[in-house]
């Protein structure tokens, strides 16, 4: 299904990526695409839950609120707070993909960006600085990560 993209120049979170610690290449911004929000519910809804609008009202039934789905527990807060750009290595260790593996951070129901894995990984900082629950998925693959606002995050896989 094609999905509908707001530009990003009028994406109302476009300062996560324009911001002057954290530059994203312009061939890095071209590859960060907004969804709509109807093509947000449509991804939410068939790859994350057609239930909860957000992560903190996963309920029976969603593969996120599964205790099996979460195998490792690591904290993201610290990588974020450093020089380095490097991903945390138990992060960077969860995931096999390769670069032009089409990602979804998915912000709530309403709010997705799509982007490629080697684009989220040069820019995850900025994604996170709204980090009040988003999912790290892609459709074609099982693993994901699930970013809490305590600086932690978890790792799994897609029920």
């Amino acid at each position: 299904m094609a999905h509908t993209y707001i530009p990003l120049e009028q994406y109302k979170r476009k300062w996560i990526f324009n911001h002057k610690d954290l530059p994203v290449t312009d061939e890095d911004k071209a590859c960060i695409k907004p969804l709509d929000q109807k093509s947000s519910m449509t991804v939410w809804n068939q790859w994350v839950s057609n239930k909860s609008s957000r992560s903190e009202q996963f309920a029976k039934g969603d593969w996120a609120a599964k205790g099996d789905a979460w195998q490792e527990t690591d904290h993201w807060q610290s990588a974020w707070d450093s020089d380095s750009p490097a991903l945390p290595e138990l992060f960077q260790n969860h995931f096999d993909w390769q670069d032009e593996t089409q990602v979804y951070f998915c912000y709530d129901k309403y709010q997705i960006i799509e982007t490629r894995w080697d684009v989220f990984v040069r820019n995850w900082k900025c994604f996170l600085f709204f980090d009040d629950g988003p999912l790290l998925i892609a459709p074609k693959k099982k693993q994901a990560a699930f970013f809490h606002q305590s600086g932690q995050y978890q790792l799994g896989k897609r029920g």
